[in-house]
């Protein structure tokens, strides 16, 4: 059962980024108890995902959320749509051996391509764009530990140069020892995007219900969700989609829930910005990371905490805010520093690095995402995919390296 107290979309964030509602149908309050193929439980980026792919499947498809869909944890994304993993991959082979380490990060750089096919395909109205990374040296992590990372992603297919202090001056201006420079990624206006992918998935036959999911059943013949208004709905499968909450059910050792701060600028001279536009971020566990917008500000993120409750994360706002600016001026001296947003918001992690996606024990026709890290909407997409193989009966080698049961590593 999800808490109440829990779900509320003011407890997933606070404050607000710059991004863009766009046009979607309004849900509505179910009349009678319902059915359908799929029912998918949370109206954000990866209950968006996962409803235009289930339509394009020409599934029936219920989509519930208590509130407004992309104003939970979406909202507060940065929609830096990146294939690097939070765990770097010699850290990930370490754990689990090269060839499957390999596998996922190669997963990983498919998903944001895929995103990106989709988006055209599809047209989407989300300031979606192709952009290449810039993996910074900081902390413990050196030119040394940079190179090695460098060549053993070479090893396993993926695309990146290691890049020396005097070159990384002259093409970014990031006055840093050394860098990893990788085509791939992407980014995006994640509410834009949440919302024109339920639209897109409202006129193909999906159904938007306003309501509280309080109860499920996955175990029987046919699944069901029940909802605060005393209505139910009954479906082949359920997916939960619920941004870090997780039900009971679906507890896992693996999981715990961060809290991670944002602020985005006023628009910025365009000497101030780096070249590229690229997404930046840092080597190192308690990292930053960057981005800018189609209207030249600066997003810039990071501060993680280890906890999730929203009051303590409100009251660090004020402090999170000003240390992020510091942050940001010793990395880009020139940039100017009014501020145009400030936010945070509390996201699901794991101990490997890598998303909770499959199955929940127990439960064969219950099936859930969680846990996504850093990687956000990149591990969104992976699971519309993996999920929608799963309801078709279809397994693929791959699926194991995600499963919400999968061993402990070490």
């Amino acid at each position: 059962m999800l808490d109440p107290e829990t779900t509320r979309h003011d407890d997933l964030r606070s404050g607000s980024g710059p991004w863009h509602a766009g046009a979607r149908p309004a849900g509505r309050r179910l009349e009678q108890d319902t059915r359908c193929d799929v029912a998918i439980v949370g109206g954000g980026i990866t209950g968006a995902l996962l409803a235009e792919h289930l339509t394009a499947m020409e599934l029936d498809v219920v989509l519930i959320d208590r509130e407004r869909e992309g104003f939970g944890s979406t909202a507060a994304s940065t929609a830096m749509l990146q294939w690097e993993i939070d765990l770097p991959l010699r850290e990930l082979a370490a754990l689990y051996g090269f060839e499957r380490a390999a596998e996922v990060y190669r997963l990983s750089f498919e998903a944001v391509d895929g995103l990106g096919r989709l988006v055209q395909e599809l047209a989407l109205p989300c300031r979606f764009s192709h952009r290449q990374t810039v993996y910074l040296a900081a902390g413990e992590t050196g030119p040394r530990e940079l190179l090695d990372e460098s060549q053993l992603r070479g090893r396993a297919g993926l695309p990146g140069a290691f890049v020396e202090h005097a070159a990384l001056l002259g093409a970014f201006g990031f006055d840093r020892k050394a860098a990893i420079v990788s085509p791939g990624s992407a980014e995006a206006d994640p509410l834009s995007l949440c919302h024109a992918l339920i639209a897109t998935a409202a006129q193909r036959g999906a159904r938007l219900i306003r309501d509280e999911a309080v109860g499920f059943d996955g175990a029987g013949r046919s699944a069901a969700v029940s909802l605060a208004s005393g209505h139910v709905v009954e479906a082949d499968h359920v997916v939960l989609a619920t941004g870090y909450v997780m039900p009971d059910l679906v507890r896992d050792d693996l999981h715990s829930v961060a809290s991670s701060w944002a602020i985005v600028t006023a628009p910025q001279p365009p000497h101030t910005l780096w070249p590229g536009p690229a997404l930046v971020w840092e080597a190192s566990e308690d990292y930053c990371y960057c981005r800018t917008t189609t209207d030249g500000r600066i997003v810039f993120g990071g501060e993680d905490e280890d906890f999730a409750d929203p009051d303590k994360r409100e009251a660090l706002g004020p402090q999170k805010t000003k240390a992020l600016l510091a942050r940001l001026h010793a990395l880009i001296p020139q940039a100017h520093l009014e501020l145009g947003h400030s936010w945070s918001g509390a996201f699901g992690q794991t101990e490997d690095g890598l998303p909770l996606i499959g199955r929940v024990p127990g439960s064969p026709r219950l099936l859930s995402a969680y846990g996504y890290g850093g990687n956000g909407i990149t591990f969104s997409f992976l699971a519309s995919r993996l999920i929608g193989s799963l309801i078709r009966g279809r397994e693929e080698s791959w699926f194991g390296h995600f499963a919400i049961d999968r061993p402990r590593p070490g």
